[in-house]
């Protein structure tokens, strides 16, 4: 039989900062998901990383700490690959974006789009920091929101209204660089065609093949929109010297956006791989390719991975992935990771308070599902959790049935039970169903099996009473088989934990004196004779003065974020970026808004304008409103109609080249690609103030 050949990547962390609790969401369930497909006989499994190492927030930061980029990437790589090998994350290559490999795959796809005449040159208007001598970014411009006023926002979006907007509409901009005020200079970008037919028909039919989880796949659907309309704009991948990155093969000056050499650094890290291990590159990913391919990422890189990585892959002659694994966010204690309360707890902080990595692995799988739902870190329950379940009913199994053995038996186990017995067939018969629920990502349901099966072993050392049976001598061959068999029982309960728990998993087999464990060692039994090792203690409970230091240790060691100006991408913001709250203001101050609920009569395209829509409002008026919006990229227009929502009726009108707008519709933002509009519940008319 043919060997199934799987490649696994995680999303690429940002070297601009170190691995906190929510990256590590990321890296843990992918790395148990290729451990798991690793103890498979018939399955050959790659997990390939790189640090993502290229931008303008990388270029600023060397700059600001005096050293070249190359030194700073370089630090934070062997920060980054220590704080993974601390959590058992094991790679079969990290490496790096900014490598020869990465540049070479780069410019070649590059240059194939060019062919496919899906590259363009277009000249745009764009800020220039006179200072700084160079383009600035859009989140490196800050200025006042063109539409609700708000001070200090960014130049693409606000945070405090929602409203998307050019950055040339900000209301005396600055640059977040300098402070200077930046000037309108023209530039040559080069842009990949995404708007062209052959990439929306491929998008469109790609984001429904099932390479994507169902809710993706629908975001995908609102962001492409129906089949005659055509949302997708074209991607700027250019940025103008200076800039820390590759530069554009025959544009003297002219770089790759991060964005474009980022998701490339999959190909460059498995090159790497396969420079070292003999691997054929072409099998894994030129088109037609029958190996599987996975993208472990987090859903605020959505966007990227699942419309531009894709279109750039098939219209370069490469294969796509055969699906990406979206997750959601981490929260602690039910909020939002914060620095404030200590919760944002960096990967080194964790370990240098003694806590087992493994306690984290654990608690991360029993709560991950293979949804994009957000997981939440309750720092209570994690330690009752990990007590309860970890020490108190699966390594209690082992510390119980081997002091008895290695006290009056010398560690020999003895057998007396037809085949698997009741007791161990039962932990055999639900080898498939824990098999499915690996395979699916879905750890939260194996590892409440798992634990169930343990608790069907501690009721059977409760019924036995091995405690009992040794009392008496004349008992002695049936203590000796119920414990040979709840140590059978323990190994076949390693062996479904082994994906999370590897490092306890090698000391188990250590203590049974066995080889390395497999999944289809789950078919057979320690065989009679086996003498175990000496117990040692394999895992200690939580302590909750560990708990307490690690919250104080990450409120004494607060800090700015590092370039907190710099754009989200990858694991490195998967923690949702959220604005300082704004100046404290009276009661009188917000009566003076005069919020009402609002029907969308109609929703239209608006001709012309990439981002807006037309909304036709009742807000119980003799008259309709109307309001400019710029939500174009996250809604179809068909869907609104007849939608409630709020809107500020007294936002003074304003003069559009597409005509009058009569006020704002409120939205939700964040760092992440996305708009979301508000709605009042059920009941709410037409008209009626929100205060």
């Amino acid at each position: 039989m043919s060997k199934r050949k799987i490649l696994v990547t995680s999303a690429l962390p940002y070297a601009n900062g170190s691995i906190h609790l929510g990256h590590l969401v990321e890296y843990i369930q992918t790395d148990i998901w290729v451990r798991f497909q690793n103890m498979q006989k018939d399955t050959e499994c790659h997990y390939v990383c790189a640090d993502d190492t290229h931008g303008t927030p990388i270029m600023l930061r060397a700059e600001k700490e005096g050293i070249s980029p190359e030194q700073l990437i370089d630090r934070v790589w062997h920060e980054h690959i220590a704080d993974f090998k601390g959590f058992h994350v094991e790679f079969d290559n990290y490496g790096s974006t900014n490598s020869a490999e990465t540049k070479a795959y780069s410019e070649s796809i590059y240059r194939k789009l060019k062919a496919a005449n899906l590259i363009e040159v277009r000249s745009i208007e764009q800020f220039y920091d006179p200072v700084k001598s160079m383009f600035l970014p859009d989140r490196f411009i800050k200025g006042e929101c063109p539409k609700c006023h708000a001070k200090d926002q960014y130049g693409d979006n606000c945070e405090v209204c929602g409203a998307a907007y050019a950055p040339t509409d900000l209301i005396n901009p600055y640059s977040a660089v300098s402070g200077a005020k930046p000037e309108l200079r023209n530039s040559d970008h080069y842009f990949f065609k995404l708007s062209a037919d052959t990439c929306q028909k491929f998008l469109r039919e790609w984001t429904r093949s099932g390479s994507l989880q169902p809710e993706a796949a629908n975001k995908m659907q609102e962001w492409l929109g129906s089949e005659s309309e055509n949302k997708l704009s074209d991607w700027d991948i250019s940025r103008d010297a200076p800039y820390f990155g590759f530069e554009i093969p025959d544009a003297p000056g002219k770089y790759f956006y991060v964005w474009l050499d980022a998701p490339v650094g999959y190909m460059g890290s498995f090159k790497q791989l396969c420079n070292e291990k003999g691997l054929d590159f072409d099998e894994y990913w030129n088109a037609g390719s029958k190996t599987e391919m996975y993208h472990f990422i987090g859903k605020d890189i959505l966007y990227f991975h699942a419309l531009f990585w894709p279109a750039m892959l098939q219209h370069a002659g490469f294969r796509t992935p055969t699906k990406l694994f979206a997750h959601g966010f981490l929260t602690v204690n039910g909020e939002k990771m914060s620095k404030s309360r200590g919760t944002f707890i960096t990967a080194d902080s964790y370990l240098k308070q003694g806590l087992n990595p493994e306690y984290l692995r654990y608690y991360y799988a029993a709560k991950l599902n293979g949804t994009m739902e957000d997981l939440d870190l309750n720092l209570e329950d994690f330690l009752a959790k990990v007590n309860s379940d970890l020490v108190g009913k699966y390594i209690n199994i082992a510390s119980r049935a081997s002091g008895f053995l290695l006290k009056n038996f010398d560690g020999i186990l003895k057998k007396d039970y037809d085949g698997f017995g009741s007791l161990l067939g039962l932990i055999h018969s639900k080898a498939e169903e824990i098999h499915s629920y690996y395979e699916l990502r879905d750890f939260s349901s194996a590892i409440r099996k798992i634990m169930a099966l343990a608790d069907n072993v501690n009721a059977y050392t409760d019924h036995q009473k091995p405690w009992q049976l040794a009392k008496d001598p004349s008992n002695n061959l049936q203590l000796q088989s119920v414990c040979s068999t709840l140590i059978n029982a323990f190994r076949l309960l390693t062996i479904y934990l082994k994906p999370i728990l590897p490092k306890l998993a090698a000391e188990v087999e250590c203590f049974l004196n066995i080889p390395p464990l497999t999944w289809q060692d789950i078919n057979s039994l320690l065989p009679d004779g086996r003498k175990i090792n000496s117990y040692q203690h394999l895992m200690t409970r939580v302590d909750q003065k560990q708990i307490d230091a690690m919250i104080e240790a990450n409120k004494q060691t607060l800090e700015p974020t590092t370039n907190a100006h710099s754009p989200a991408r990858h694991a490195e913001h998967q923690q949702h970026a959220i604005a300082p709250i704004a100046e404290t203001i009276s009661i009188d101050e917000f009566s003076k808004i005069d919020l009402r609920v609002a029907k969308i009569v109609n929703a239209e395209h608006v001709e012309g304008a990439e981002k807006l829509l037309k909304l036709t409002l009742d807000i119980g008026e003799e008259k309709t409103r109307t309001v400019f919006a710029g939500i174009k990229s996250a809604y179809d227009p068909e869907k609104l109609n007849g939608r409630m929502t709020v809107m500020v009726a007294n936002l003074a009108p304003r003069k559009m080249k597409f005509g009058l707008s009569e006020g704002m519709v409120l939205a939700a933002s964040g760092e992440a690609p996305g708009l979301f509009i508000l709605s009042p519940d059920d009941g709410a008319q037409p008209g009626m103030r929100v205060k």
